[in-house]
């Protein structure tokens, strides 16, 4: 399995891993943080035995774009076991969702998975993940208390493989 994933500018990334710090500490389950997963927004997932064309497409792709603002407005859960925060769907990531997966279905043997192609994709932000229920509540307990509505940049896009997890490339997006 492939990932594409977009990160955030310094201070928002900074804000992002608090709240995940927060998250591990008070409900113990430090998955996240173990796992040393920096906060992202995942783009694409998809299998392919083209890792090489994958790569050349997203290059191509970045090589186009410019960073872009979004604004999370929300914190949500995908049960049984993940905590997360909701950007605003905006033109930004809408349109770079399009591209990725146009770029994606152009090359042979790439299934793309369909809970991330363009209408069909919930963008988020995890928190917290692989939690009980218990610690679903301590998660769900620190945004209630500290989430508030935020803005942040995307600046870097990258391609990584999973299990184990390895980044391939990250492209730094032109300002």
């Amino acid at each position: 399995m492939y990932l594409i994933s977009v990160y955030f500018d310094d201070k928002t990334d900074r804000r992002i891993r608090n709240w995940m710090e927060q998250a591990a500490k008070r409900s113990g389950n430090s998955y996240m943080i173990d796992a040393k997963v920096p906060p992202h927004i995942t783009i694409s997932a998809f299998e392919t035995r083209r890792e090489a064309e994958a790569a050349e497409m997203l290059k191509c792709v970045a090589e186009g774009m410019k960073s872009g603002t979004l604004m999370w407005a929300s914190a949500g859960a995908f049960f049984p076991g993940v905590i997360y925060l909701a950007p605003v769907l905006n033109a930004y990531l809408q349109d770079l969702s399009v591209k990725i997966y146009e770029g994606m279905a152009g090359i042979e043997e790439t299934r793309i998975s369909p809970m991330y192609r363009p209408f069909q994709w919930m963008p988020h932000t995890t928190i917290a993940k692989k939690l009980e229920k218990e610690e679903m509540m301590a998660v769900f307990r620190v945004m209630q208390e500290q989430f508030g509505v935020f803005s942040g940049e995307i600046v870097k896009i990258g391609l990584a493989r999973t299990n184990p997890y390895e980044d391939l490339i990250c492209v730094e997006l032109n300002e």
